[in-house]
């Protein structure tokens, strides 16, 4: 099975930037088996990993960023896959 964790933050504004740059540095303490990073309107970045686990095993996740990086704590959602349309 397939599992997608996001991890969807919005910066303060003006710092997308850098919270994208430490997102994209971040390492996890397991390799994922596919790892994308975007960025949005208002300074929103969004990290999606795709892992070959069951739905609810303990997978590691991109922890809060400092809180005067980001307006809001971050949200996260899991996901698992059903394949391609």
């Amino acid at each position: 099975m397939t599992v997608a964790l996001m991890w969807e933050a919005r910066a303060v504004e003006g710092r997308g930037a850098e919270l994208l740059a430490w997102a994209r540095e971040l390492e996890l303490p397991l390799t994922p088996v596919r790892r994308e990073s975007f960025r949005g309107p208002q300074d929103r970045v969004l990290v999606i990993t795709w892992w070959d686990a069951a739905y609810d095993a303990e997978l590691p996740e991109l922890p809060e960023p400092d809180g005067e990086l980001v307006t809001r704590p971050v949200h996260r959602w899991r996901f698992e896959s059903l394949g391609s349309d």
